[in-house]
This record gives C-alpha cells, sequence and structure tokens, in this order.
C-alpha cells in the first residue's frame, strides 16, 4: 500500500491543514458572550523557552535509560502479531519535566536483515494533520517496494500527543451529526452562524482539556520526537516526515541539528515563519483551487466515458447540479452540500480518487444517488476519530502562532479569496476560525526553521526533500523555502506536472528510487533534480467491474 494512501487510511480525513468543510457544526452561542475558563484559574501561557529545552533533555536522557518495553499490541490497534507495541511517557509540560506525565503510544516491526542488510537503526514516521496517527507505518515492511528499507530499518510509528490512546484531545461531542448544508456563497447570517460555531468550539476545546491545552504544540510535538528518539536507543534520527511532518522535521533539524542522520521530508510544509499558519492555509486554498481544475480537465478529457462535459467549466456547471440537488434534497437523506464537497475536496488530494469521483457524479445525473451516498455519507464508526483528528490539528495550529483576532479580517480576506478559489476558501475560513478566538492567552511564536552558517550548519547532514509540482495541500513554494532554509545539504527531488499529495510510496518510481537510495546510502541525488510525472489515472466507468475493486483500495471520506 502507498505511503500516503496509508496514513489517509488511518487518519480518516485529509492530511495536512485539512479543509472539511463540516469539521465545526453551527451552534447558537450568541456572539458577544465570553469565553469561560477552566474552574479556578485561565489558561496557563504557552510552554516554550529554556526551561523547556532543559526539561526536555532531561526527559531523552531519562527515556534512553529506561528504553521502551514493546510487547503484543492491544487489540484495539488492530495491528498484526509481527508488529509490536509500546507505551512512551512523556511529561505533559517539558518546563516541569518531573510533573504530571502523558503516554504516547509506538508500534514497530524489527528491520528483517533479509540478504544479509545490515541493519541501520530505527525509521520514525509522523504521517502529518496535525492529527493524524502513525501507528500503522509497520504494516509497510510487507508492502510491495519497501522490502530494502524493511531489511535494514526498523519502522517506527507512533501516536503524537493528543491523538488516538495517546493522552487523546477532544474539543465536542463526536456523535453523528445531521446532514450539512453548506452554501455556495455564505451569506452574512450564515457567517454570524459560523462565528458563533468556532466561539463555541474553542470553549469546548477549553473545558474539556483544561490546563493541558496550551501543550499541544509543534515544539511539544519536536520535544516527544526527541524523547522517542533516545527511548528507542538512536544516538540520531532517521525520520520520513509527510505533510505536516515536515514541518515537525525541520523544526526537530533546527534544534537539534547534531541529532538528525536521515531525514525525507515529503511534501512539505511553506516553513517561513510569516506564514505559520494564517498565510499558509490561504496559500492552500488558492493551490486547492488549481487540483480542482486539475480534476475538472481530466473529467473533460473523458467526457466519452463520464458525459459531464467536454471542459473544465462544464464539468464545473454538473457539479453544480449535484450540488443544487442535494442542496434540495440530501442524497440518501445523509449527503448534503457539507458532505458532497468533502468527497470532492479528496480530488485535490490524489488523483486516485479521481475515476469514482467523476464516475459519481455521471451516475447521480443519470438517476442513481447511491454512489455518492456510498462515497460521501459520514461513518457514524469514524465520528469519534474524525473529532480527535479536528481537535488535534486545531490545537496544534491556534497554539503555534498568533491568529487575526477580529472576523471582520477573516471576512475581508477569505471574500478576497474566493473570487479567484471559491471551491475552498470559505471551508478554509471556518475550519481554522476557532484560531481567532482561542482561549490560551498568548500564542507561541513560530521558531525561525533554518541552520545557521558554522558549526550548527556543518552538523546537519544531507537531507531529502520531495515535492509534486502540482501539490494542492502543500502548495510547491513551500519546498523551495524549506530547501533555501535547510541550506546546502538539503536536496529536491520534484516530480513535474504532478498534483498527489504525498509523493515517496506512490506511483512515482523515480522518486520513490531516489528516497530508498538516500536512506540505504545517505546520498542525495544533487541539488534539485525532477522526476517526470506518474500516468494519470485511466477513466473507469461505475459500470466497469474492476470500479468496485478500485473503490475497495479508497479510504472512507470523513
Amino acid at each position: 500500500m502507498p505511503l500516503a494512501r496509508l496514513a489517509a487510511a488511518a487518519a480518516g480525513f485529509s492530511l495536512t491543514l485539512c479543509t472539511g468543510a463540516t469539521a465545526v457544526p453551527a451552534a447558537a452561542a450568541p456572539l458577544a458572550r465570553p469565553l469561560p475558563r477552566p474552574a479556578g484559574a485561565a489558561l496557563p501561557l504557552p510552554p516554550g523557552g529554556a526551561a523547556a529545552e532543559a526539561g526536555a533533555e532531561l526527559a531523552a536522557r531519562r527515556a534512553a535509560a529506561t528504553g521502551l518495553g514493546f510487547g503484543p499490541c492491544p487489540h484495539v490497534e488492530g495491528l498484526p502479531g509481527p508488529i509490536r507495541c509500546a507505551t512512551l511517557r512523556v511529561p505533559l509540560d517539558y518546563a516541569r519535566p518531573v510533573g504530571p506525565q502523558i503516554s504516547l503510544t509506538v508500534s514497530r516491526v524489527p528491520a528483517s536483515g533479509a540478504l544479509g542488510a545490515p541493519r541501520q537503526g530505527a525509521l520514525v514516521h509522523n504521517p502529518g494533520g496535525p492529527g493524524a496517527s502513525g501507528m500503522r507505518f509497520p504494516l509497510l515492511a510487507e508492502a510491495p517496494g519497501w522490502g530494502r528499507i524493511a531489511a535494514a530499518y526498523d519502522l517506527v510509528g507512533y501516536a503524537p500527543r493528543g491523538v488516538g490512546r495517546s493522552a487523546p484531545l477532544s474539543c465536542q461531542d463526536p456523535a453523528a451529526r445531521g446532514t450539512t448544508q453548506v452554501p455556495a456563497e455564505p451569506s452574512p447570517a450564515y457567517k454570524r452562524q459560523r462565528v458563533a460555531a468556532a466561539r463555541a468550539y474553542a470553549r469546548g476545546c477549553a473545558l474539556r482539556a483544561g490546563p493541558a491545552l496550551p501543550h499541544y504544540t509543534t515544539l511539544d510535538n519536536v520535544r516527544d520526537l526527541h524523547v522517542l528518539r533516545a527511548a528507542l536507543g538512536e544516538d540520531r534520527l532517521s525520520f520520513l516526515g509527510s505533510s505536516y511532518g515536515t514541518y515537525l522535521g525541520a523544526v526537530y533539524a533546527t534544534l537539534h541539528p547534531g541529532r538528525v542522520r536521515r531525514m525525507v521530508l515529503d511534501s512539505a510544509v511553506d516553513p517561513d515563519p510569516s506564514r505559520v499558519w494564517y498565510r499558509n492555509t490561504l496559500d492552500q486554498a488558492r493551490a486547492f483551487e488549481h487540483r480542482w481544475y486539475d480534476f475538472r480537465a481530466w473529467a473533460a478529457r473523458h467526457h466519452d466515458t463520464y458525459g459531464l462535459g467536454s471542459t473544465p467549466a462544464a464539468v464545473q456547471a454538473s457539479y453544480e447540479r449535484v450540488r443544487d440537488a442535494v442542496a434540495r434534497t440530501p442524497a440518501g437523506g445523509s449527503v448534503g452540500t457539507g458532505e458532497l464537497q468533502a468527497a470532492y475536496l479528496q480530488a485535490a488530494y490524489d488523483d486516485d480518487v479521481w475515476p469514482e469521483r467523476a464516475a459519481t457524479l455521471a451516475a447521480f445525473l443519470r438517476g442513481d444517488p447511491g454512489p455518492l451516498t456510498g462515497q460521501a455519507a459520514p461513518d457514524p464508526a469514524a465520528a469519534a476519530g474524525a473529532e480527535n483528528a479536528t481537535a488535534v490539528y486545531t490545537a496544534v495550529l491556534c497554539n503555534d502562532a498568533p491568529w487575526p483576532g477580529d472576523w471582520e479580517t477573516w471576512d475581508r480576506d477569505h471574500t478576497e479569496l474566493a473570487r479567484t478559489a471559491p471551491f475552498g476558501a470559505w471551508a478554509h475560513a471556518f475550519l481554522n476560525l476557532p484560531c481567532a478566538y482561542w482561549p490560551v492567552r498568548a500564542r507561541q511564536q513560530p521558531v525561525e526553521v533554518g541552520i545557521a552558517a558554522g558549526a550548527r550548519a556543518a552538523r546537519l547532514p544531507g537531507t531529502l526533500i520531495v515535492a509534486a509540482e502540482r501539490d494542492g495541500a502543500t502548495p510547491y513554494p513551500g519546498a523551495l523555502e524549506l530547501q533555501r532554509r535547510l541550506g546546502g545539504g538539503a536536496a529536491l527531488v520534484t516530480e513535474r506536472g504532478a498534483g498527489t499529495h504525498g509523493v515517496f510510496g506512490g506511483r512515482n518510481g523515480c522518486v520513490d528510487r531516489h528516497v530508498e537510495r538516500y536512506l540505504l546510502t545517505g546520498d542525495t541525488p544533487g541539488w534539485r533534480v525532477t522526476c517526470a510525472p506518474h500516468p494519470e489515472p485511466a477513466p473507469v466507468s461505475l459500470d466497469d467491474g474492476a470500479a468496485s475493486a478500485r473503490r475497495a483500495l479508497l479510504p472512507p471520506v470523513v
């Protein structure tokens, strides 16, 4: 299974700055109502500074001495026998390293040593989000194309703090919600409703998490990774970060350059502090619009199969006919415009879903809503996981950096954005709007990612960045900025003309060979190299038996 598909299936939602239109349901809280604080006191200031870094070093030394006790994985993880699991104890607040502790879940499959390959240590994966779990990463040991890497490395996954069973964070009741209807152009009344919902959501995070809320941050994730490295018995970290995981890796490399052995950063977030995170979300909406066009252009080229129109504009008109229909009568009683948009946002992440998404529109317009209901209806069994992922995503991004605190700024910026990026502009706004009302008194300032000239730069070995030129979730300029900041030892492999989010372990053998060579030898392919795009998917009709087999491989849309 490709790495990106495994991560998406495990997370149950779109990774990295996801834009699910229904993440925060409408609420009726009055706009002027003040945010209550947890009983007893205001939330403390975010963690950081010298005390927290010293606490991380203490926790790492303690973890190196005790190690990890791997054993059979709990049944709830759903992992097969060869994979072993452990629990890592880390401080909730690194400025108080002997204070309250939380437990992070870890999974591992040992290096196979096949064909006499020497063991090279542990390869730790973070799949992004923030809010995604990497616990299923060791499953790739048996996947095609992973044999040489799995022979040399223990494959190690973990659930970051707040995710899954790792001190899980929740901001609202995950009970299944009703159908959501999201207008294409929000009215003033709808905007007021969503502002109220954002306030209510932020209040829910504060009430449920209490004093722990400020401790869900990228810096805390970096400290946890530092402790995990030590607990695994590794003097230096070999790391594979995808999506948000690239930002996590970049901050780790900045703070601990001498502790990096190998680092692959796949689908890079722009680490420029001035763009973390508000401006990054605006950039992402623009890039999603390009990918939405790519999907429509592909469907238009296959008009003979789908009948959606022979131009991107005609395909857009077909989509709008479906949207208007489910606005009047939800498909299957469960798919309104919110669910429809969330399902078709997946087309911006992964072109493997294009055939089924196009065929689903065609089927609906022929009078068959079944495929749309099957692909877009919320799954009650996934509701708790989706709520947890959204809560962690929100907490990390809101804690990490200052956000505009007035609705007028959000409204102005997204009204302007919607003129050129209408598909995702308002979904981005309303997903991230709780950050305008976040109840932590002071936000962290983003880390100035980069390796300065001199001794620190000399201690960072060569790193490898891989990116797709038309990636919507992490726009390509972010990869260029990350390479610039990491300096001359950072190589960039670009998949030209492609946009699937998560390049390594997908369908591009050229990219995969560069990554495998780097992980096995440490050799980078040069400052900047390119690979031809992977083949576009072939059109598949829902009447074709192959479509059912392809749909079985796709993660559910939540």
